[in-house]
């Protein structure tokens, strides 16, 4: 009999982090739903003390899932267990997920407090959250760079105080998969009462081997992995939820561990997550990619020809890659639209925002033959994909380009309700309209990328762009999608400029957390 192991994602806390990657309520609870549908065992929301905004999205999840336990982080401290609680209220099933750092370096240089004065903090921290929720899990920050003894003495002391959950990451991916597995059985031997508690591990990138020290974990006693869609997290990332799932599952002749993850759902909460934070997964990631199951040589080709199993060690379609077409057309209705984006995790609020879906929908079906999901959900972003402030709006766009000539650029929007327009010439007809955009805007905002992507097949694809802007020490990202991939830039800019204008604060106020 294999052990149970807990899937804990982590993208909308963790993942957040990542620079202009930040969500609003909608698309976290968007996220949340594929998540619960993938059937997640945990699910971190965010971390409800940050700012107004985190706790309305944390409360939002929590009144949204009903099958998937939803955690919200919290500094060890009253105020913010407090706050983390009253979000996780409406949930079936609640956590309370508190940390504290325990390195020496973290201890002396971040929090100024002695050994003993962590260990004290810690306690305190498991009795409050123990007065909102019995789920509670504790972290020790940096527990990758802190000794070994001292470790023991603060885990052995909060799961006295009633943690049911520890927690160790590799804050800052230092350590190689031999270290950190042997760190993780130590703990579980030296540690009294730790057959009390689930193991769980959190690690970071930085040196490419979150994933392997995450399994060389769970081969030494950890029960629970947090990990997030596609790596998504603070600089490099964390451990990859779909290669950590995937390995468990294709290697069950090593891992004597299961998950109840519904596998199919993979590819579509990497496409998801992709949509709305504007990351792009690299076409060579393993699972996802779209060159997961691609194959060039020919060699490779006739062997899965004739065998699958030659050069393929798991089936496209127990990701998620299918060749799913959605059969809508001009004459279909807007219930059909409906039943379509409820599978595909878009939940419709009001006939308005039908009405305004179907119309787009018409619009694109006259300009594409064939219409697949991903074009569903690129559609469905100007409607649900929203910032909180809708400042700027395109109107018109108009864009000349010729061999010889300077490429110029008209465009006219709708500035708080009023319209303005402006022309400028650029080294192409993407930069004159950013150039006339921003003459109107008048941002001052630094752009940091432009990345544009095919989301189907054919010339007559829709392009999804992605530009991310920088001021004052704010980055944000814009998404786009349009056939005509120079009015999808502009949507995309503008979709950015209106994310700086939103003020949405990323609520992070204490440096890198777990």
């Amino acid at each position: 009999m294999s052990d149970r192991l807990v899937i804990f994602d982590t993208t909308l806390r963790d993942g957040e982090q990542s620079p202009g990657a930040s969500m609003t309520r909608d698309e976290k609870v968007r996220i949340a739903r594929q998540l619960e549908k993938m059937r997640v065992d945990v699910i971190e929301a965010g971390f409800a003390a940050a700012s107004n905004g985190d706790f309305e999205s944390v409360r939002a999840v929590a009144e949204a899932v009903r099958d998937s336990t939803i955690c919200s982080l919290a500094r060890a401290s009253e105020k913010d267990i407090a706050r983390a609680g009253e979000a996780i209220r409406p949930a079936n099933a609640g956590r309370i997920h508190t940390f504290i750092a325990t390195s020496p370096i973290h201890m002396e240089k971040k929090l100024r407090m002695t050994p003993d004065q962590v260990v004290e903090q810690a306690v305190r921290a498991i009795g409050w959250a123990r007065q909102y929720t019995d789920d509670v899990e504790f972290s020790a920050e940096d527990a990758g760079r802190s000794e070994i003894d001292y470790l023991c003495r603060v885990f052995e002391a909060v799961i006295k105080a009633g943690a049911k959950t520890i927690n160790v990451p590799d804050t800052v991916g230092y350590n190689t998969p031999e270290q950190f597995s042997g760190l993780i059985r130590q703990l579980i031997e030296r540690v009294p009462n730790s057959d009390q508690v689930v193991w769980s591990v959190h690690c970071h990138n930085d040196l490419g081997l979150a994933v392997a020290n995450s399994l060389a974990a769970v081969m030494v006693g950890a029960r629970q992995v947090e990990c997030t869609v596609n790596g998504l997290g603070e600089r490099a990332g964390n451990a990859s939820m779909e290669e950590v799932v995937m390995a468990v599952r294709t290697r069950a002749d090593i891992f004597p561990v299961t998950t109840h993850i519904d596998t199919t759902q993979i590819v579509p909460a990497s496409k998801l997550v992709s949509q709305i934070t504007g990351y792009p997964v690299q076409p060579n990631k393993a699972i996802v990619g779209a060159n997961a199951f691609a194959h060039e040589s020919g060699i490779h080709q006739d062997g899965v020809l004739k065998h699958r199993e030659t050069y393929e060690i798991m089936r496209a379609e127990d990701v998620g890659w299918t060749t799913n077409r959605l059969t809508l057309g001009k004459l279909s209705g807007r219930n059909a639209l409906r039943a379509r984006l409820l599978e595909l995790g878009v939940v419709i609020e009001s006939e308005e925002q039908l009405n305004a879906a179907f119309a787009r929908f018409k619009d694109l079906a006259d300009k594409k033959q064939e219409i697949f999901d991903e074009d569903l959900q690129a559609l469905m972003s100007d409607e649900v994909v929203t910032p909180e402030v809708e400042l700027y709006k395109l109107l018109s766009l108009r864009v000349s380009s010729e061999t010889g000539e300077v490429p110029h650029a008209g465009i006219t929007l709708s500035v708080s309700g009023q319209e303005q327009r402006a022309d400028a010439n650029g080294s192409g007809p993407v930069d004159g309209a950013f150039k006339a955009i921003e003459s109107i805007a008048q941002s001052g905002a630094q752009l940091l990328l432009y990345s544009v992507n095919a989301i189907t097949g054919g010339t007559d694809a829709q392009g999804e762009v992605t530009v991310r802007l920088a001021k004052d020490g704010r980055v944000v990202n814009g998404q786009g999608a349009d056939t005509d991939i120079i009015v999808a830039s502009a949507k995309a800019y503008i979709n950015a400029l209106n994310r700086l204008a939103s003020g949405r604060m990323r609520a992070d106020p204490q440096g890198t957390m777990v």
